[in-house]
């Protein structure tokens, strides 16, 4: 990756807002340390020195199974785990031992999924569950601990601590998932292939990087019986048939607020390919439950020399990178 990619894909991880209510974004070195792990993921992942305990920074990535302590020498205000899993498994968090006081605004909640620059991911449309049921509060819970189980291969952890040596410990757990839906990628290169048997569900595989996605691959309309599939057409806008697939880029991640680059409903077994010069690009299987509907594809990390240039007045340039 080069130097401006990676310094991009930087700036845009960098810029996390809080979903309670913190105002403002965190800047500080040692928070930009911790976030900046997520871009050598790939790396850490080939490695097999994993850390089963350490300690939990402020602003942290977290790709494995684990405990994990946080504990305030200065007064934190806005904290924040990211935790990701392998595109097949879901996450199981718990919190024990923790010394935090509610009553004096201290907090620790966990989100099914992401919250990235004030966006959600998954977004609204594609969760299952209401946005207020992806949150589980410590301080509301009766409980002495809180535990949660994620959607999708992603959650994270908010927490703010006034007082030093105040804390908690995260256990991390991932859990296999048959049916994977709603997924962030690890990696700028890989394939994938989703599958939605008879279920109203939108699915949507995300990118944090520009890229080349490959259709190889795409099934529509399958009938639940042994009776021949309908004949399929292709729609001029896709979101008439029900069951399709739509690439979309975009700088964020709700995939509610992205640009629609393509769309297909029709099936296919050749090769269909498209650039995205955005920071996220995200390949969204909608099912209308009627059918087994099946989507595979490559993609890989377009390099600087591949994006898009700047047209004036062109839908070529709604997502370019410089």
């Amino acid at each position: 990756m080069s130097v401006a990619l990676r310094t991009q894909l930087f700036l845009f991880l960098i810029s996390v807002s809080l979903r309670m209510g913190l105002a403002r974004y965190i800047e500080d070195n040692e928070a930009s340390d911790g976030l900046y792990s997520l871009l050598s993921l790939a790396q850490k992942r080939e490695s097999e020195d994993f850390i089963f305990r350490r300690p939990l920074r402020c602003l942290d990535m977290l790709a494995t199974d684990g405990l994990f302590t946080f504990v305030a020498s200065k007064p934190q205000l806005a904290c924040a785990a990211f935790i990701i899993a392998e595109p097949s498994e879901v996450i199981s968090l718990e919190l024990s031992d923790v010394s935090i006081d509610c009553s004096a605004g201290d907090f620790i909640k966990i989100f099914d999924g992401w919250v990235l620059k004030g966006e959600k991911f998954p977004s609204n449309q594609d969760h299952p569950l209401p946005l207020y049921e992806r949150y589980t509060d410590y301080c509301s819970s009766t409980a002495p601990g809180a535990t949660s189980r994620s959607s999708q291969n992603v959650a994270m952890v908010f927490f703010r601590i006034h007082s030093p040596d105040s804390g908690f410990t995260l256990a991390v757990k991932k859990l296999h998932n048959p049916f994977p839906c709603n997924i962030m990628s690890q990696s700028p290169e890989g394939s994938f292939t989703m599958v939605m048997p008879h279920q109203r569900k939108n699915c949507s595989f995300s990118i944090i990087y520009p890229v080349e996605i490959r259709l190889t691959e795409l099934s529509l309309g399958q009938a639940k019986s042994n009776e021949l599939s309908p004949q399929r057409l292709a729609w001029s806008g896709c979101s008439g048939s029900g069951d399709y697939v739509e690439l979309l880029g975009g700088n964020g991640v709700d995939t509610s607020k992205m640009f629609p680059v393509a769309d297909l409903c029709f099936s296919l077994s050749g090769l269909a390919q498209m650039k995205i010069g955005c920071d996220n690009s995200v390949v969204r299987l909608v099912s209308s439950g009627n059918y087994i509907n099946r989507v595979s594809f490559q993609y890989r990390l377009l390099e600087h020399n591949e994006l898009p240039k700047a047209r004036e007045n062109s839908l070529e340039n709604f997502c370019t990178v410089e």
